[in-house]
């Protein structure tokens, strides 16, 4: 069993920077990818960022050069540093715990950033 809780959201201004944290609890499987979607309002949830169980790293490119997705492997836990954010970051922040090859896929319970201009 593999629960995730994020935790990091807030409030804060345009152009300032957040860290969220997905901490991991149960199995860590070997062929596997961590990753932090958003949801605002009205709109579909979208990928934001994803790392793998080997490192690889993918952005939207929305994010790049902007977020950063890296992982604790002692603390199991999963961070997404958020620069330079803009009031179009504001949404629901999901994390993700995919296995590959198989139906093994969490969802964290979300953890809202609001980004005010």
């Amino acid at each position: 069993q593999v629960q995730l809780v994020e935790s990091g959201g807030g409030l804060v201004q345009a152009g300032g920077s957040l860290r969220l944290s997905c901490a991991h609890s149960g199995t860590i499987f070997g062929s596997s990818v961590w990753g932090w979607y958003r949801q605002a309002p009205g709109k579909q949830r979208e990928l934001v960022a994803r790392i793998s169980s080997g490192g690889s790293t993918n952005y939207a490119d929305s994010v790049k050069g902007r977020f950063t997705i890296s992982r604790d492997n002692a603390k199991n836990t999963v961070y997404l540093q958020m620069n330079s954010l803009k009031p179009e970051d504001t949404a629901v922040y999901y994390c993700n715990y995919n296995v590959l090859s198989s139906l093994m896929n969490y969802w964290g319970q979300g953890t809202q950033v609001t980004v005010s201009s």
